[in-house]
């Protein structure tokens, strides 16, 4: 989708981490780098120890988020990365951690 005001393609990526991701900072510093970049969405701790996020925005920020959790911040071991690539939706006013 693009957007009327800027021409710039609209995405929205659902991605899957697996790895030594949980219990060193991944989830914070993956909102910090999503506001840096005007990425929204949000992000999550999975019971099998992998984190799941969903971001949106402009294409080439998405994908520098997907980038970013393909190494992660110092001290996280990334395995693998699943990138599903969905419709954009629109729905979100932010970046938020999610406890669920």
């Amino acid at each position: 989708m693009k957007t009327a005001e800027t021409g710039k393609s609209k995405v929205r990526a659902h991605v899957t981490i697996a790895g030594s991701v949980q219990g060193v900072f991944f989830r914070m510093e993956t909102k910090h780098v999503a506001n840096v970049h005007r990425v929204v969405g949000w992000i999550r701790n999975l019971p099998d120890g992998r984190v799941e996020a969903v971001f949106e925005g402009e294409e080439q920020n998405v994908k520098r988020l997907v980038e970013f959790c393909r190494k992660g911040p110092s001290g996280a071991r990334v395995d693998s990365v699943d990138v599903c690539w969905e419709k954009f939706s629109g729905s979100f006013s932010g970046f938020e951690i999610r406890h669920d």
